[in-house]
């Protein structure tokens, strides 16, 4: 990312204090009900510094712009993501269990986002704008981080550079079949994850070709 592109959507500055800490917390909070209620698009600066209870002069102390509290909130849901996913690989010693974990991963990762409109919301905003957009794939490049280096710790004879790009491909369309569901009816969404979940199983660890 280019540092222009940091510079608009970074934060302008790190609060070291524990009461900017706290009204740093309160803008972010507050945007998240916004976005909750009303998306991304929808939310203006001054609406959140009334609902955050401080002077808008502060919410511009941190965000340059509306982007920058976006990449504010994805960056601290895909970390919690990230770990969890982490975590949930730790302890797998088989293919078996990795497909497991895999179609785990896909449940509640949908569960999470269909159920919490903020989550979602805020996934959501990264394709609003071109910078944000490159957050979901940097996140999709270290879930496949994870994915990759569990194919390396429990089947090393498939852990080349063709395996590297499987785990890239499979993780960014493992994103975008969970963003297909969460914005589908319920029933098909379940049918449209359960058709993925089968995808994976038969294909993910699957020989190389020659």
């Amino acid at each position: 990312m280019k540092v222009g592109s940091l510079d608009r959507i970074g934060l302008r500055r790190k609060p070291k204090q524990e009461r900017s800490i706290q009204r740093l917390d309160l803008i972010l909070s507050a945007a998240e009900t916004i976005i909750a209620e009303k998306g991304v698009n929808a939310m203006r600066m001054t609406e959140l510094a009334i609902a955050a209870n401080v002077p808008i002069g502060s919410v511009y102390q941190y965000f340059p712009e509306k982007a920058a509290i976006v990449k504010a909130l994805f960056d601290r849901n895909a970390l919690a993501i990230q770990c969890r996913i982490a975590n949930a690989f730790s302890d797998v010693t088989s293919v078996d269990d990795a497909l497991e974990v895999l179609a785990s991963t896909i449940d509640w990762h949908y569960d999470d986002y269909r159920n919490d409109a903020a989550y979602l919301g805020i996934w959501m905003g990264t394709e609003t704008d071109q910078d944000l957009l490159k957050l979901n794939i940097e996140h999709s490049g270290r879930i496949a981080g994870i994915f990759h280096d569990t194919v390396r710790r429990i089947a090393p004879e498939l852990a080349n550079a063709d395996m590297e790009a499987r785990t890239y491909l499979f993780s960014h369309l493992i994103g975008a079949s969970i963003r297909l569901a969460v914005v589908t009816e319920a029933s098909l969404a379940r049918r449209i994850l359960d058709e993925w979940k089968n995808v994976i199983r038969t294909s993910f660890f699957a020989p190389m070709a020659a």
